[in-house]
Formats: C-alpha cells, structure tokens, sequence
C-alpha cells in the first residue's frame, strides 16, 4: 500500500473520526500514524536510520525525512544515523555538535505485515492517550459521588459505565446484601483513581464512611454551606452508622438538621444505603461527652479517660450493658471508631467489686508495712492514702483531721512509714547492685532505688545504657499494628512515668556525659521567643 495523492487526505479524515470516538485530541492521532509510518520505513530502510514522517495537517501528505546528527569524530557509531564535522560541511557551511541535517526519502510501500505494524502502533497511541484522558478527568474527582450504571459482573467484582470511562465497585467495597443486574442504575463514591498497567483504574466504594458523609452533603443545604460540619463517621456498613455532627449556628440544631423534617433527610440517606440505621450524635470537645453521646442509646454512669493509653472506661448500670455493647458488640465497637478510643465496658456491679478489691488490696498494705490493726488501715485508705510515701511525707494535720488520730499517733505513723520506705529502698538498692548496676546510674538524680533495679533487671546497668534508651522504652506507649493498637510495656511504666518525664531525663543523662551541648538545648526556645517578638 502507498501513501498517494488518492488517500492522502483519508488520514486526516480518519485521524478525525477516531479522535471523535475515543474523546481525544485528533493531533494525538495523527502524531501516533507519524509514528506508525517511521517504524514501518525503518523497516524498508534500516532500523540504523532515523527516519522521521511528517504529515501535513492541511493536505495530509506524509514527508519521509532521514536525520543524521553532527557528532564528534571519536564518539561516531552509527553512520547511517550519525555523521563527523567534517562530513557535515558538505551540507552546512558551519556545522555544529549536535546540528541536525535531514534529507528528503522516497514514500515507503507498506506490506501486508509492515502495514499491521503500523496499525498495531496506531491503536496503541490511541489506547495511552484515551488512559490519560480518562486519568485526568477522574483524578480531581476523586472524594466525590458519582452516578453510573452497572455495565457486568466480574468474580463478584461490578464494572460500572461512569460516562467517560469505566469503574470498578469490589466484591468488599458492597453492601452486603445488594445484588445488581446489568443496565441497573447506582451510586458510587470515588475512593480512589490510579494508573496502573492496563490503564487507568477508577475504584468506587458505596462502604466508606466518606459515601455517606457525602449523601448528607447532598441532601443537608446546611452542611453544604458550612454551617453543619460533620466531624466523624463510623460504618457498618448495611446494618448500622453513627455520624457525629457540630453546628456553628446557635440557632440551628445539628441533629434536627440532619434529621429533616419527619426524618425526610435522614430517611433519603437510609434507602440509599439500604436500610441501614443511622444514629445522629452531636460532637463534643470533651471526650467523656462526646462518648456518652456516642453510645446512645445506653446511658452511662461514669467514664474515665486513660489519655495517655488513649483507653477510655466506662461504667454504665446493670440492665443497660447488653444495650451498650449491641449485638455482637457493634454499639461499642461504632462509638470507639467515632471517638478514637479503645474502649472497656463494665457494669455498675463489675466496678464497685473492683473497688472494693483496691480498698481491701491498700488496707493490707498499709496493715503489713506499719503494722497496724485493720480499723487504723482503713482509716486511711477512706481518706484517700494510696501509698506509704504519702502517709510518710503527708503534712502532720492532714493525718491529725482524721477521726480517731491524735499528735503520738500521727507522728509515730510516719515514723513507721519512713522507715518501711528506707528498708525498701534499701532492699532495692543492693539487689541492683547485686545484678550489676554502676554507681553513676544508682547516683543519677531522678531515678528511684526500685527504678534502678527495674533497669538493671532489663540489662540497662550504666548511665551510658540509660542514655541509649528511647523515651518509649521507658515509658511505655502504643503501636498500631495491622489495623490494632498494640501496648508496648516501659520498663518504668509501672512507676507511673511519663513519656515528658523519660524524654528529660534521657536528654539530662546525654548532657552529664557530654553527648550532648547544653546550648543546643537552650538555641530553641531563644528562637521561639525571638520570633514571638517579631510577631508582636
């Protein structure tokens, strides 16, 4: 097949026609049947030679040109694609390194075979310029709601017709229940958009938390204008939800908002998911508020907030528990992915035992160290001692304001006490000894005799071994691990330290070794007051 004055114009008239088709630019096309044309003259002329096709965009008539480039004589490989200075002269009259020099070459006879392969080129220019079209349209939309319809089925998988393009609902990203047929109209939310090797891939999902916060958006004007903000949403998906939600009107409730009148909005939400019940939760600054209002509808008596921990306990009466954890525990498990916290549930009965556990645990203690009947141990215990190191150290009147307790008594208590803590203290110092601690960390100031032996019972015996130690080895901390919170024990953790705590007393022990200047540590703050300064 030759290129004559008969189909010249029939590639631009095809360029046009499969740009019309595939939504595309028609000069891609016609870059892409350049392209096509030089492979299939390299063919004919030499896979060595740099044979460049240009086609007229207005008559469509395809030049054939060989290109040769100027190169320096020792770096010359290729002579058919490449030439020296010196041969360059007999076309430039200055030539340069790196000068181009084209000469014009007969029109090329496509085979049967070379005309496949340029066909084969064609389609594929085509396919990358209809991937990137379609990338470019969905990658700015992805966050967003989007209508389609559902076009088949694959291995469980939907491919749904998105207009410009195709999507792909995954078996995990349904409801359950739903079940769709080809040519069903639905509604996606576009969680992702990517490029991968057999084009661009435009995932939907109708299980993420985003999908509904989406629908809201569409069917509450007040969170579409800002004035309702959504602050969290948590999904099972099909069976139940719970959104949490803040109004920044005073005049306008969130959750009436939400609601609609007769539950109209609400209601338009739930029979686009399926039935699935919605619980609307005003959202609290305050956890311990904000969590009874996520475990509605049970009621809670009290919650205690771990904030280090990022646990949360929460005690609620008796005949309310199976109502807090829900079937299967989905209340429970709802209102700690709302709030971000794990959370322990106990009833009323279940906390007043565990209380009376500490109370009998501390009235032993207390019995056994200062060697005192069980009424004076008691005593103490309901007035809220914990510890011998607060009776020892206590102000003598805190003591004396309980009933029962005169000036002997009281003094004779912390005697006792004091002198229970140096034995311990004492008993500590020489097991860690025993095991191998040094003197510079047994005198390191800030660290108690029972801490000392803590590290040495965990190898750390130098001050040097105290240094190396990250901050959450002492301390303790969390770690999120496939999905799950993971609890990393410190070895101090028992000692109530902090991780504030471990840091300065880390960075304190760098700085008596010399590992660290004491002036670095000091250079931030002046920073920061300086540029307070500027700011004023």
């Amino acid at each position: 097949m030759a290129i004559t004055s008969a189909n010249q114009l029939e590639l631009l008239q095809t360029a046009e026609a499969v740009a019309r088709e595939k939504l595309i630019d028609p000069e891609l096309v016609v870059q892409a049947m350049e392209d096509s044309l030089a492979r299939a003259a390299k063919s004919r002329y030499g896979a060595d030679m740099d044979i460049r096709v240009h086609i007229d965009r207005k008559t469509g008539r395809a030049q054939f040109t060989r290109v040769r480039t100027v190169v320096e004589d020792d770096l010359l490989e290729n002579h058919h694609a490449e030439l020296t200075v010196e041969q360059a002269r007999q076309y430039l009259a200055d030539p340069q390194i790196g000068d181009e020099i084209s000469d014009e070459v007969p029109p090329v006879e496509l085979g049967r075979i070379a005309a496949q392969s340029a066909k084969q080129v064609i389609l594929q220019k085509v396919r990358e310029a209809e991937r990137d079209r379609q990338y470019d349209e969905f990658k700015d939309r992805v966050g967003t709601i989007i209508n389609g319809t559902v076009k088949r089925e694959e291995y469980g998988n939907i491919i749904v017709d998105i207009g410009r393009g195709e999507g792909i609902l995954r078996r995990n990203e349904k409801i359950g229940r739903e079940s769709y047929r080809p040519n069903d109209r639905i509604r996606c939310f576009i969680k992702d958009v990517r490029r991968e090797a057999r084009g661009p891939q435009v995932f939907l999902s109708r299980t993420a938390p985003e999908f509904m916060a989406a629908l809201f958006k569409m069917e509450v004007p007040e969170i579409y204008d800002g004035i309702i903000e959504i602050k969290a949403v948590a999904r099972d998906p099909g069976s139940r939800a719970k959104i949490a939600v803040i109004s920044y009107d005073n005049s306008i409730d969130p959750v009436g908002a939400c609601v609609g009148m007769r539950g109209s909005r609400v209601q338009a939400v739930v029979n686009e998911l399926q039935g699935e019940k919605i619980d609307i939760i005003p959202w609290n600054e305050e956890q311990a508020t904000f969590l009874v209002n996520a475990l509605q509808p049970a009621e809670v008596s009290k919650v205690v907030i771990d904030e280090d921990a990022a646990r949360i306990e929460v005690v609620v009466p008796d005949e309310q528990l199976s109502l807090a954890i829900g079937r299967r525990g989905q209340n429970v498990r709802l209102a700690s992915q709302l709030t971000g916290l794990d959370i322990d549930i106990m009833t009323e009965s279940d906390e007043s035992a565990r209380r009376q556990a500490e109370f009998a645990e501390r009235t032993k203690l207390f019995m056994d160290a200062l060697d005192v009947d069980e009424m004076m141990a008691q005593l103490l215990v309901a007035e809220g001692f914990t510890n011998l190191e607060e009776v020892a150290y206590v102000e003598l009147d805190e003591l004396l304001s309980i009933d029962g307790f005169d000036e002997d008594t009281a003094t004779e208590l912390q005697a006792r006490a004091r002198d229970r803590i140096e034995a311990i203290n004492q008993a500590a110092l020489d097991n860690a000894r025993s095991l191998g601690a040094e003197p510079s960390l047994i005198d390191f100031e800030g660290l108690t005799p029972q801490m000392v032996e803590a590290l040495a019972k965990d190898g750390v015996k130098t001050l040097d071994d105290f240094a190396t130690c990250a901050d959450w080895e002492l301390a303790g901390g969390w770690t999120t691990v496939d999905g799950q919170r993971v609890k990393d024990d410190g070895i101090l953790e028992p000692f109530d330290m902090s991780l504030e705590e471990a840091q300065s007393l880390i960075m304190t022990a760098r700085v008596q070794l010399g590992w660290v200047d004491p002036a670095d540590l000091e250079q931030p703050e002046e920073d920061d007051l300086e540029v307070e300064g500027d700011e004023e």
